[in-house]
């Protein structure tokens, strides 16, 4: 019996016609409710012509083919509207429907297509994609990249060379190296040399708390790192091996959102003896807030400071639960003064531990002063029965310091509760979110200043301020390169906080639920922004048009009126940037003979609302102290976060992501990393961060080597070299890239997560790179205990 010429037989029409019915049924629903809030009617209009076109086939009628031909035709010319040839907006608007297409196309003969017609369909769809493909491809080129600056030969003491003795090259935090033996020419030869196993793996109550953001330290003849559970480790430079560990035995109740530590103190005291022990020592903070000193050589406990080693950095605080007060950025030492902030854990509770700064002394772990905003004339320990002030901003992130001004700048976060402001201080809002200058002789506030007026966005300073010598006419300025989550980038006079680039006050959208607190104007940086434009429903993403549907309605039901859309609790409302970035705790690198700022940085929303107190109790969200059950439970930070104390918690969906799918909602790039002359602010060249290898729907990697621009945690280092190395997005790499061009010239794949920045240092005139490859549960990235170095053969 004579059977069907393609498509498999009888079957074939009919099964591909239920599934364009049952495609296009979806689009019409959603394509109504898009319609009916105001979006595109392309959706509505494509479901009707799927239906028709599915239908038809179904009953082997050659009609439904063309009408299935003019979607696609007017679902391309439509794309081409909307976002033109940009790359990464076209694959949820053309991928599906060509698939489709071909499938149309091959069932067309069965159901009594001419060969003549199905041939010509063939050809054209064939030019199609070797026309519109190159078409594409040559359209998403990139610009070229500006020349860069002439060098200025400034370089100071302020950068690091053979070691690298704090964890942003020096406590200037410029995270640049003046070494030059691996350049743009020898960097295709660079190979992995050794690689060391800390062996703190997470146990199984704390998988999904793990993030091994450490930078090590290089100081004479050691390595020196710490673990996420702050293992004190030190290893031979040119070979990984071990030379001493110390273990502090952190518990895991402990973990606050992430077990972390992103590195250690270096210090050697001027009053040190040779031969004696801790004349110079490894001091580190912990997850349960103690300070630990051990001797640099031995890694023993340093008796003279504090008891046995250790201070309890939480004395003064009154109650404390497990996971509230930790502390996961290094220290700064400035004038033999430690410098200390404390991460508080969010989301948890209005009056939560205080966020006081304290500087204690280097040799002996004596307080020498406290700064408690809300009490400035309280300058030690509380008197017995009283704590410093509970809720107050905290510096969870990484101070820098000038040992000439004796000033240590601390990038302050928000009061405890983000998203809630009616119960805070005028001097809490006078100080949140800010750049603080204190005198660490004293601990007194010299300057501040604030990014974010009445903060409710969780747009805390994460990043660590660098210095600089900013090229003025006048001559080079002491400076401070203070970049921002909201993607501004500040230039300040390190001696006074005066901006030294223009600061605009520009409106803002009002309302929310606390009209009456929010500011009409929030300061804008005019010299340079990572921010991106505002999004619209064009900015909707998927991997097929039903999925950016699905996001398009999200967005017409949200409240969105651009940057600084206040928060909402009958419906959600998208916050852009996210909590994460513009910059986060990678902050910035900085050539300072050349004169330029690179800066990774993340370009996501967050989809979030306010939810009420009696729902929030409903679903038995409750903070760290009162928690029922396993207290390390838990999704994304802000996914369920009490905030007791206040009306409203908290829900942050992070990313904005699609529940069923796990792609976010905004278009790509979701990172990317970009080159500034420092003098003039404008953009060398922008190009994503991070391929799609390991990304994918549905939690599947996709594999592909294609740059898509990832989310992306962890900072650069910029060398005399001429390159960029940096890891920080989700495929599992470490990257160079050519300073001059923006160009990866050598990648590696790692044995887990990069979440970490890199180090480079050199041993007997050989420079050495290594990167901390331990994965980060937020970034969804492999978890090992690895850390890797890479040389030149």
């Amino acid at each position: 019996m004579a059977q069907d010429r393609s498509g498999g037989g009888k079957a074939f029409p009919i099964l591909l016609g239920v599934v364009l019915v049952l495609i296009g049924a979806v689009l019409l629903v959603g394509g109504i409710k898009l319609v009916g809030l105001g979006g595109s009617p392309y959706y509505l209009l494509a479901g009707l012509g799927l239906i028709a076109s599915g239908g038809l086939i179904a009953m082997r009628r050659p009609f439904g083919v063309w009408i299935y031909v003019l979607v696609f035709v007017a679902t391309l010319a439509w794309a081409l509207w909307e976002v033109g040839l940009q790359a990464w907006p076209l694959v949820p608007r053309l991928v599906a429907p060509l698939v489709l297409l071909v499938l149309v196309l091959l069932v067309l003969p069965g159901i009594g297509g001419a060969r003549r017609t199905v041939t010509g369909l063939w050809a054209a769809l064939a030019i199609l994609l070797v026309a519109g493909g190159a078409t594409v491809y040559f359209a998403n080129w990139g610009p070229e990249p500006l020349p860069l600056p002439a060098a200025n030969g400034i370089a100071s003491d302020t950068q690091a060379g053979a070691d690298w003795t704090a964890y942003g090259g020096t406590y200037g935090a410029r995270r640049y190296s003046s070494l030059n033996q691996i350049t743009p020419d020898t960097v295709s030869r660079l190979k992995p040399v050794w690689t060391a196993h800390t062996g703190d793996l997470p146990s199984e109550r704390a998988k999904g708390k793990y993030g091994a953001e450490t930078t090590p330290l290089k100081v004479g003849d050691s390595l020196y790192l710490c673990t996420p559970k702050n293992i004190l480790i030190a290893l031979d430079p040119a070979t990984g091996k071990e030379r001493w560990r110390h273990d502090p035995k952190v518990a895991d109740d402990w973990i606050p959102y992430t077990a972390a530590c992103r590195g250690v103190v270096y210090y050697a005291s001027p009053q040190a003896v040779p031969g004696r022990a801790c004349g110079t020592r490894i001091i580190e903070g912990t997850l349960d807030a103690r300070l630990i000193a051990v001797d640099a050589k031995t890694g023993k406990p340093c008796e003279g400071f504090g008891k046995n080693g250790e201070v309890d950095t939480k004395l003064g605080m009154g109650a404390v639960a497990p996971g509230m007060v930790s502390i996961t950025s290094a220290p700064t030492v400035v004038r033999d003064t430690l410098v200390v902030g404390h991460q508080i854990l969010d989301g948890q509770e209005r009056y939560a531990p205080s966020g006081v700064i304290q500087g204690f002394d280097a040799r002996t772990g004596e307080l020498k002063w406290a700064w408690d905003m809300l009490r400035p004339d309280l300058n030690s320990l509380p008197p017995e029965g009283q704590e410093w002030s509970r809720g107050t901003p905290n510096m969870w992130t990484t101070a820098s310091g000038d040992e000439q001004l004796g000033l240590v700048y601390l990038p302050l976060g928000n009061s405890a509760a983000d998203y809630w402001s009616g119960l805070r201080t005028p001097i809490e809002n006078q100080y949140a979110t800010s750049l603080v200058a204190l005198d660490v002789a004293t601990g007194k506030p010299v300057w501040r200043f604030q990014t974010v007026r009445n903060d409710v966005w969780d747009y805390d300073l994460g990043s660590q301020a660098s210095l600089v010598d900013f090229p003025t006419a006048a001559g080079p300025v002491p400076a401070l390169v203070l970049p921002s989550k909201q993607g501004d980038i500040y230039i300040l006079d390190r001696r006074t906080g005066r901006p030294l680039t223009p600061v605009e006050e520009r409106p803002v959208p009002g309302g929310g639920l606390e009209p009456r607190l929010r500011a009409a104007t929030q300061p804008h940086s005019a010299y340079h922004t990572l921010r991106k434009a505002d999004l619209t429903e064009r900015s909707m993403w998927g991997m097929s048009p039903i999925d950016q549907m699905i996001c398009r309605i999200q967005f017409r039901e949200a409240d969105y009126r651009g940057f600084y859309t206040p928060p909402i609790a009958d419906a959600h409302y998208v916050e852009y940037p996210g909590y994460n970035g513009g910059s986060d705790w990678g902050g910035v690198a900085v050539d300072p003979v050349r004169g330029i700022i690179v800066a990774n940085y993340n370009d996501m929303p967050n989809y979030n609302r306010l939810v009420p107190r009696k729902e929030a109790d409903a679903k038995g969200w409750t903070p760290r102290s009162q928690a029922r059950g396993d207290t390390l439970k838990g999704g994304a930070e802000g996914a369920g976060d009490p905030q007791a104390g206040t009306p409203y918690a908290i829900q942050v969906n992070a990313g904005w992501r699609l529940p069923f799918t796990g792609l976010l909602c905004k278009s790509p790039p979701y990172g990317g990393i970009r080159a500034i002359d420092l003098k003039t602010g404008k953009t060398l060249w922008d190009k994503p961060l991070g391929t799609a290898r390991n990304n994918g729907p549905f939690g599947i990697p996709s594999m592909l080597p294609v740059d898509i621009g990832t989310p992306n945690n962890g900072g650069s280092v910029v060398t005399a070299g001429g390159l960029v190395f940096v890891a920080a997005a989700t495929d599992d790499l470490i990257r160079a890239i050519d300073l001059r061009t923006g160009k990866t010239v050598w990648s590696a794949v790692l044995p887990g997560g990069g979440q970490a920045t890199p180090m480079t240092y050199a041993v007997n005139g050989k420079q050495y790179l290594v990167i901390m490859a331990g994965g980060h549960h937020f970034m969804e990235t492999r978890v090992s205990d690895a850390l890797v170095a890479y040389a030149l053969p």
